[in-house]
């Protein structure tokens, strides 16, 4: 089959903080990976097999995938055709008020807004009406907030509903000590000693707990904190090189490696996305 991969990072000239991506792909698999930011997508062709939240799924079109921060996942096409999908990336300080002023609460607290793979027309037609006015540029600011204000108010009904399950609902709290180092010491060549001695646990029980919760080990995690880091370095119009480097990564074939596997491009082929 030939190879019809194709990824289109864009970001919004209106509402800080919100990339949408549309992806074409066949040939391409997504590494386990993590973003800091909601990732609320729709398949619109073709089906999409990723593992998300301890589970497998299968997304047949029009399903809506909904990705919660730091929710480890992958992704590649299945069934044979080629895989269609958008996917909008929003950081938490843009979706979280709005969405606790839609539920009427001062915060979150870690709530899951909804499953992770659902049917549900009504947000599916929201996330691609955003996704568009963001790929077009022609629509006003007023137009792409008002879009991302019925997206949060759609999650915040959903979530009135929802009752996760019992492990999405009590994380554990020395594994989430341990990814909070992680998160303040990623640039830096960490050990595992030195993650497991931040949480208080033997570095073996870690290296298990840790995958168990999580499907990713540690290692792949601080890689994954440090090109999550580094594209944000690449946004504010930093260097490759400087985005590698501050970040950890001393040897720029292996940021490039790494960052493709989890964006589908090179690191300067995504910044040049993002300044078009």
């Amino acid at each position: 089959m030939q190879s019809t991969s194709r990824f289109r990072f864009m970001k919004s000239r209106h509402v800080a903080r919100i990339t949408a991506l549309h992806a074409t792909m066949n040939d391409f698999q997504y590494d386990r990976h993590a973003h800091e930011e909601y990732a609320l997508g729709v398949t619109l062709a073709g089906r999409q097999d990723f593992f998300s939240n301890g589970e497998f799924h299968r997304s047949p079109p029009g399903s809506v995938i909904t990705l919660h921060p730091d929710e480890v996942h992958d992704g590649h096409a299945g069934g044979g055709d080629a895989l269609d999908y958008v996917m909008l990336y929003i950081h938490p300080d843009e979706l979280d008020p709005l969405i606790a002023n839609a539920m009427g609460v001062q915060g979150l607290q870690a709530t899951r807004l909804a499953p992770t793979l659902m049917k549900d027309v009504p947000l599916r037609d929201e996330i691609i009406a955003l996704s568009r006015m963001i790929e077009e540029q022609e629509t006003s600011q007023i137009e792409q907030e008002y879009a991302l204000y019925r997206i949060a108010a759609h999650l915040a009904e959903r979530a009135g509903n929802f009752a996760p399950n019992e492990r999405a609902r009590r994380p554990d709290s020395l594994l989430e000590r341990a990814k909070d180092f992680i998160h303040e010491n990623a640039r830096y060549d960490i050990s595992l000693d030195d993650i497991s001695h931040s949480a208080h646990i033997s570095k073996y029980h870690f290296l298990r707990a840790f995958r168990t919760q999580y499907g990713i080990t540690p290692h792949q995690y601080v890689l994954n904190c440090r090109v999550n880091a580094a594209r944000r370095h690449l946004e504010n119009g930093e260097s490759v090189m400087e985005a590698a480097l501050c970040c950890g990564f001393s040897d720029l074939s292996h940021f490039n490696r790494r960052f493709k596997r989890i964006y589908g491009m090179t690191p300067r082929q995504y910044q040049a996305h993002i300044f078009t």
